[in-house]
């Protein structure tokens, strides 16, 4: 589409804490040209419209959650207009979430250095081996995978709230030695940095708290004795989970998602969820991957929703229903997981036929009647069928012997394009 036919009619300016000090010429001329200007009240509060000739300019606080921001600007569209947002509006910000809904072409973005820059400046920490994350109007679990032995994380944060519920979550995950680092209004006159501990902030309450709301949090990661440690790679112990016996056991669920090969931002549907093991860990395991579990009880889904908070997937989505009527009007999914009803035809009928082309199907059976639909399922799709066989070592009187588990029949598949 050429630029006449699809005019650049959004302009998204990254701003500093020093406010138009901080804009580059090309920047502040666009900003001066500005026809409708929508801005947080308190970067206006630093402009002199004046000055910057804005008096005829229509001015929008931007006091509107993101929803309603989209509305005003999709009914502004064609119009010109300009946002002014902090830092890197592609990072974790507003020119990020506007690409959802505007096409690239149509919009132009001229940034300022992001809360992440400015932070690693200010802490001497390479920034390519830093977890970056946002809690920015977001739960605060997502924090949780990024809790590992001398890891270093920056987040952005909501208000100075945010920085006690990430001490208090270091300090319940037994980190309360991490050093936590309060860079407040970085770049402006206000600027303040300071040094904690996770023991020392959760001390604090909240409603005394030292800390101004524009902030970044860097935390250096220091377990104590007895800290778990939930790594990204598939195989979470099994009592990092709330369960009530239905549970795909660790080494099962190892073997389960290298088969179902989680890749970023991919969709999961995981099929007789159980505790949502599956799902949870697909999620922790590639940048940006959503799943859906399915579970016909809900008390396994209450505890999905507990497991998903306590390890870092609160975007996980969890209905309460019976596949394969739950699975009505679901977005197509990369991959399908079916821990329960394989022996009901109609359940893989309908997983296979939503599967995206190039997607991947497993399913685990430990009945004599579930293999058998598995081995004709084989003989029908091809793929690949493994009998997972696991004993682990327990106390037999004075001595220790192998216990074997229940042997787990797996079949994994990949829909090729063509294949109904």
């Amino acid at each position: 589409m050429s630029e006449a036919a699809n005019p650049c009619w959004l302009t998204i300016l990254g701003i500093g804490d020093d406010g138009i000090n901080s804009l580059a010429p090309a920047a502040l001329a666009l900003l001066r040209n500005a026809r409708t200007l929508v801005a947080p009240e308190r970067v206006l509060a630093a402009l002199d419209l004046s000055t910057l000739g804005l008096e005829a300019c229509e001015i929008i606080p931007w006091t509107m959650g993101v929803r309603d921001t989209l509305d005003l600007l999709q009914a502004r569209r064609g119009s010109p207009v300009t946002i002014l947002a902090t830092g890197d509006p592609m990072h974790f910000g507003i020119g990020a979430t506007m690409r959802r809904r505007i096409a690239t072409e149509e919009m132009l973005v001229i940034p300022s250095p992001s809360g992440f820059s400015l932070a690693a400046s200010r802490l001497g920490w390479p920034l390519q081996d830093v977890a970056c994350i946002s809690l920015h109007g977001r739960s605060v679990a997502g924090l949780q995978p990024n809790i590992l032995p001398g890891n270093r994380i920056l987040s952005l944060t909501s208000t100075a709230r945010t920085v006690h519920e990430v001490a208090g979550m270091l300090v319940d995950r037994g980190y309360g030695g991490s050093r936590l680092t309060v860079l407040e209004h970085m770049g402006g006159e206000r600027e303040r940095i300071t040094d904690h501990t996770a023991d020392h902030i959760a001390a604090i309450e909240a409603g005394d708290t030292p800390f101004a709301d524009f902030n970044v949090i860097g935390i250096e990661c220091i377990p104590g004795e007895g800290a778990a440690i939930h790594a990204p790679v598939p195989g979470l112990p099994d009592d990092a989970f709330s369960h009530d016996g239905q549970l795909t056991k660790r080494e099962v669920r190892a073997a389960t998602l290298a088969a179902l090969q989680p890749c970023p931002h991919e969709l999961l549907w995981d099929v007789g969820a159980g505790c949502g093991s599956v799902a949870i860990e697909w999620m922790r395991a590639a940048r940006g991957a959503k799943a859906v579990a399915i579970e016909a009880k809900a008390t396994r889904n209450a505890m999905i929703a507990q497991n998903a908070l306590a390890l870092g997937t609160p975007g996980l989505k969890i209905i309460e229903g019976r596949a394969p009527d739950a699975l009505a009007d679901l977005e197509t999914p990369h991959a399908v997981f079916i821990g329960g009803g394989i022996v009901d035809p109609p359940v893989f009928e309908r997983c296979w036929q939503a599967l995206a082309a190039g997607g991947r199907l497993v399913a685990n059976v430990v009945t004599v009647e579930g293999e058998g639909r598995l081995s004709a399922l084989h003989a029908a799709h091809g793929g690949d069928l493994t009998r997972i066989a696991v004993a682990r070592a327990g106390p037999i009187g004075g001595y220790h012997g192998f216990r074997p588990m229940m042997p787990v029949t797996q079949w994994a598949v990949q829909k090729t394009r063509g294949r109904r």
